[in-house]
């Protein structure tokens, strides 16, 4: 499998180089010289860094500013293709309205979020949606796991997360708490899963979230915790995505690509060649291919651009 990390070290470099950079079909327009710049979430920056890798007709950078920050950059025209884990804002589209760029919406996979205690904690198993609601709170006055449930232990809570600007921040607080960016604040932010996974492996009473793929990857550091969403406790996995059944939490994953960009055959190329072999991608990168409902769904956006 590859590893998570090919995005956070992503910034700023090439993630892959036209010549000679594997051996799958792609389109060649664009030539050795071309570039092409991707910024945005560090949830996605992996499965783009793979595609990145493959792809034969342009080096392409990929960016982990964030999915607000790659949204920033995008909407000045800075980027031609900005991932996301959450779907882009009014702001972001009044921002991208004046900076004058034009663009489309594709979906290239599916994801989770998952949330993640130390393999000590042998108490929680699975919380339903509303204590996950009393711990996150703005207002939270939870400070142990027995102010969660009484019947768990006086272990002091430790919370980590994705900061502010993250994708994931936004959808999970928009889930949870009912309102995007509705949080406690008193917890460990970072954009470097990193960061939560040493958090809450190095805390006994630790909990933290971030996208399925980074759980998968740290499986001997983390457990995974089930979320009761009304109709019972499941889960997080490939499966439970797939289906639907891991609610409220599971989200698609998706790229935003200026028009403009796009009439550049190299761009076109790029993004024909990660819906050509979306399920491959998507898989190596620990996330949960698209349907073929979807996938039809995707093709038939980027072939409106056009």
């Amino acid at each position: 499998m590859r590893s998570k990390a090919l995005a956070l070290v992503a910034i700023g470099v090439i993630g892959a180089v036209a010549a000679g950079c594997g051996g799958s079909d792609s389109g060649t327009g664009g030539g050795s010289d071309a570039t092409i710049e991707v910024d945005g979430s560090s949830t996605v920056a992996p499965y783009l860094t793979l595609a990145a890798e493959d792809f034969t007709g342009a080096q392409v950078t990929v960016g982990v500013s964030g999915t607000g920050g790659g949204f920033e950059r995008f909407c000045k025209g800075e980027t031609d293709i900005s991932n996301a884990s959450r779907a882009i804002k009014d702001e972001e589209k009044e921002a991208c309205a004046t900076g004058g760029v034009e663009y489309a919406e594709l979906q290239v996979a599916n994801d989770g979020i998952a949330l993640v205690t130390n393999p000590g904690n042998t108490w929680a198993k699975c919380l339903t949606t509303d204590q996950l609601k009393v711990i996150w709170a703005p207002k939270s006055t939870v400070t142990t796991w027995k102010d969660v449930d009484p019947s768990f232990p006086a272990e002091e809570v430790k919370l980590f997360g994705p900061g502010t600007d993250s994708g994931t921040f936004d959808f999970f607080t928009k889930e949870i708490n009912g309102e995007e960016g509705e949080s406690r604040t008193d917890y460990s932010p970072s954009e470097d899963d990193n960061v939560t996974v040493q958090g809450v492996s190095g805390e006994k009473g630790g909990l933290g979230y971030f996208g399925l793929s980074y759980f998968e990857e740290n499986k001997t550091k983390v457990a995974a915790l089930g979320v009761d969403g009304g109709k019972g406790c499941v889960t997080p996995s490939t499966a439970t995505v797939q289906d639907g059944t891991y609610t409220p939490l599971s989200r698609p994953l998706l790229v935003y690509v200026k028009k403009a960009s796009f009439a550049r055959p190299e761009v076109k190329d790029f993004l024909n060649y990660i819906l050509e072999n979306e399920v491959k991608i998507a898989t190596e990168a620990l996330f949960v291919p698209l349907t073929p409902t979807q996938l039809d769904g995707a093709k038939a956006a980027l072939a409106a651009i056009g």
